[in-house]
């Protein structure tokens, strides 16, 4: 027989399928129209970085906006970021972790000849775009980009320029190709690999080597306190807000930005991969991350999904081939 519930019983019986509802609902990430949770990002490089102020920046965006709720920001650094990529391929299924990453992971696949490439990731976005810039500490002996050429190139392997990611990388690949426009051979430029922003920060200040090279948001609270000289960006357009040439107005033909974006692993269910997408499309259409972009003189370069997987490829390709057009692999 049927079990049968006295009125009396009824109310507390619907309360308790409601909250079991409730439950049930906010476990999923991302479920209905309540805020992604239970979302790690990783950062494949030490604190202060680009990567680490990208995803710092992004996930306090998401939870302003309401979006999300409670997402930790973790660093997972080694060997330019592939350390973290490949914890992350082998995070396989897993729907609530993304990977800040960039060009400098792209550089990293082929130095560090790595057994997983982004290609084995699941693409969700491209964020940003920006220029690198070359600086020096205050109390550099290098007034301006011409008293550095000169020296530079004057003695290639003793002019130190040090950058914050692995050989292959955007502040590996800036200064290479900033020598080649200038008649310096790359191969005889004593680069120096820091594992991100801020252990470059400390050698530049330090006076561990001559110059560095960078994302031009990272160091802008330095920039802006004295502590650091910008003499030159790598775009072909100035930056707003910097008192600094471009290097094609210094005479040399380069033109190099960087950009950033967010991977998940391999292996989503499709469900999962489209709750991430659309979390980042909230997040890219708030008004918190317009801020973001206008705070950090980040140029929004936004693409998602296939887009952005067609992109990485050819991001690979054009790596592999400035590598060997520069004699570098």
């Amino acid at each position: 027989m049927a079990k049968r519930f006295s009125p009396a019983t009824l109310p507390a019986i619907v309360t308790a399928l409601a909250l079991a509802s409730v439950t049930a609902c906010g476990a999923q990430a991302g479920g209905g129209d309540a805020p992604f949770s239970g979302l790690r990002i990783m950062v494949p490089n030490a604190p202060g970085g680009g990567y680490d102020v990208t995803a710092r920046t992004a996930a306090a965006a998401m939870e302003d906006a309401g979006a999300a709720r409670n997402v930790e920001v973790f660093n997972l650094p080694g060997a330019g970021g592939t350390v973290g990529l490949a914890r992350l391929v082998s995070e396989e299924g897993n729907g609530e972790l993304l990977m800040s990453m960039g060009l400098g992971v792209v550089g990293a696949s082929f130095t560090n000849e790595t057994d997983v490439t982004l290609g084995d990731a699941t693409p969700i976005a491209r964020l940003t775009e920006e220029p690198d810039v070359i600086v020096v500490s205050a109390d550099s002996e290098y007034e301006d980009f011409g008293d550095l050429l000169a020296a530079w190139k004057d003695d290639p392997g003793g002019v130190t320029v040090g950058g914050g990611s692995s050989p292959g990388g955007p502040d590996h690949l800036a200064p290479m190709l900033t020598a080649e426009a200038a008649g310096i051979t790359p191969s005889d430029v004593n680069y120096v690999a820091y594992d991100g922003g801020g252990e470059l920060l400390a050698a530049v200040l330090g006076g561990q080597i001559d110059f560095g090279v960078s994302g031009a948001a990272e160091y802008a609270d330095q920039i802006e306190a004295g502590d650091l000289r910008v003499l030159a960006v790598t775009s072909a357009d100035p930056v707003e807000g910097l008192d600094a040439p471009t290097l094609q107005e210094e005479g040399l033909e380069v033109d190099f930005t960087n950009w950033r974006g967010l991977v998940a692993p391999p292996g989503l269910n499709p469900d999962d991969e489209q709750a991430l997408r659309d979390l980042v499309d909230e997040l890219h259409g708030s008004e918190e991350w317009q801020d973001v972009l206008t705070t950090n003189g980040w140029t929004d370069a936004y693409i998602t999904g296939d887009d952005f997987g067609s992109f990485l490829s050819e991001e690979t390709d054009r790596v592999d081939g400035i590598l060997t057009e520069l004699g570098l692999t």
